[in-house]
């Protein structure tokens, strides 16, 4: 029995949250379905097929595996990438002061401790911004399924209403015709038997009009 051939794997990238990221898949669907996307980004223009070298050349060493970068950065596609250090504050960064460009003139020990502290808050600051954009991806779902949710009852409501006219004008107009077509046979019967009594009416007259001529 003939073995079924494997589909030619693509490479497809996407914007989520505060990453940028990228797959070898066989298809959209199945990129979609491994970002766990619930609309079709692809027709939203936020996802496209890519022929980059780098990215195609990682994604292709791991097929099927979801790799990340930060979102807007130019570095190299991993499966375990680094939160983003720089989110939204990039245009607002006040300028160093001519004292702050200055070297410190302080020991290696003092000036490490402090350098620690600004990644972890940035850190941190970087997980809770991610936390609070799912949350309001998550929340704009929400909106839009009981929007939908709401068309669609809406739309059920309309056509059950209009069904229930259009059964309702049906009933109405078959018992008219029937009550049109028992009249119509009334009449019927009522002119076989006018055209009877005619008949002998006319006969008897006539028979009437040659016997006086006799």
């Amino acid at each position: 029995m003939p073995k079924t051939p494997k589909r030619k794997l693509k490479t497809y990238q996407t914007s989520l949250g505060f990453y940028d990221q990228a797959i070898a898949a066989p298809s959209m669907k199945a990129a979609l379905d491994a970002w766990g996307a619930r609309s079709n980004l692809f027709h939203q223009g936020a996802a496209k097929e890519t022929d980059d070298p780098d990215i195609v050349a990682a994604t292709m060493g791991k097929p099927g595996v979801v790799l990340r970068r930060p979102v807007g950065s130019d570095g190299a596609f991993t499966e375990h990438s680094a939160l983003p250090t720089d989110l939204a504050d990039d245009a607002a960064k006040p300028k160093k002061s001519k004292a702050e460009s200055k070297p410190k003139k302080r020991p290696v020990k003092a000036a490490k401790q402090p350098s620690r502290k600004i990644d972890d808050q940035q850190a941190r600051k970087a997980a809770a911004a991610f936390a609070k954009e799912e949350k309001r991806r998550e929340a704009e779902r929400r909106k839009e399924e009981a929007a939908r949710a709401k068309e669609r009852a809406r739309r059920e409501k309309a056509v059950a209403s209009a069904q229930a006219a259009l059964d309702e004008a049906r009933r109405e107009h078959d018992a008219r015709a029937e009550a049109i077509e028992a009249e119509r046979a009334a009449l019927g019967e009522r002119a076989e038997v006018e055209q009877s009594r005619w008949d002998k009416q006319r006969t008897k007259l006539a028979e009437a009009v040659r016997r006086a001529r006799e």
